[in-house]
């Protein structure tokens, strides 16, 4: 399957567009910034999405891959519909999720509920390997600022640490316990009075890296 980058060089080749002819149709100084984006070198952020289909004359759902013919299913399979595309922000040990346009590395596939917000993250370390959350796994986020108790959460921490790990509040004191088959992860306690701890949101789902 095709993805985006290679989509966007054969949408390029099929309309007989050079390199330059496509950055002239996107904006873009420098036809360099096109060839790391076809080369899967650059990042492209939503509204870059929507720019590149119209440059090249097709739709978003072309470039994402989300119409792209499939085998015939089963007689008795049932289809399933992709869902909306969430952000993808980025690593979670890399400073605190930031739902803008420059942090976005990518996008998935979710269907949650409607009316509430949504992101991905990629997993770092093996601090919750025993919840099955692994070292590069893609983290589905469901934004929300308060959990239930031993809920796993994205914690912010201090405002520039980012964290996924099980939260529980008693009054004024955080505790953030690690679920790992490696012993040398401990739970960690935190004083709001000293150090300001903010939920970012709750996990929803885990999809695993092979």
């Amino acid at each position: 399957m095709a993805n985006i980058y290679e989509r966007i060089k054969a949408r390029r080749q099929e309309l007989g567009l050079t390199v330059e002819e496509l950055a002239n149709r996107m904006g873009y100084k420098d036809k360099s910034s096109i060839s790391k984006i076809e080369n899967g070198k650059a990042d492209i952020p939503q509204s870059k999405v929507e720019a590149f289909a119209r440059a090249l004359e097709t739709t978003t759902a072309y470039l994402m891959g989300i119409d792209e013919e499939k085998e015939p299913l089963p007689e008795a399979a049932i289809p399933v519909r992709p869902g909306p595309m969430i952000p993808v922000l980025g690593q979670v040990r890399c400073g605190c999720p930031m739902y803008a346009e420059e942090n976005i590395s990518g996008y998935v596939s979710y269907l949650g509920n409607s009316g509430e917000k949504y992101y991905a993250l990629r997993a770092v370390g093996d601090s919750m390997n025993a919840a099955g959350i692994n070292d590069g796994d893609t983290v589905i986020v469901r934004q929300q600022e308060a959990v239930d108790p031993n809920t796993i959460a994205v914690v912010c921490i201090n405002g520039d640490e980012a964290t996924l790990k099980r939260f529980r509040q008693d009054g004024d004191t955080v505790f953030l316990s690690p679920q790992s088959y490696n012993p040398q992860y401990q739970v960690q306690v935190y004083d709001l009075k000293k150090t300001p701890v903010h939920v970012m949101g709750r996990v929803m789902e885990v999809r695993k890296t092979f």
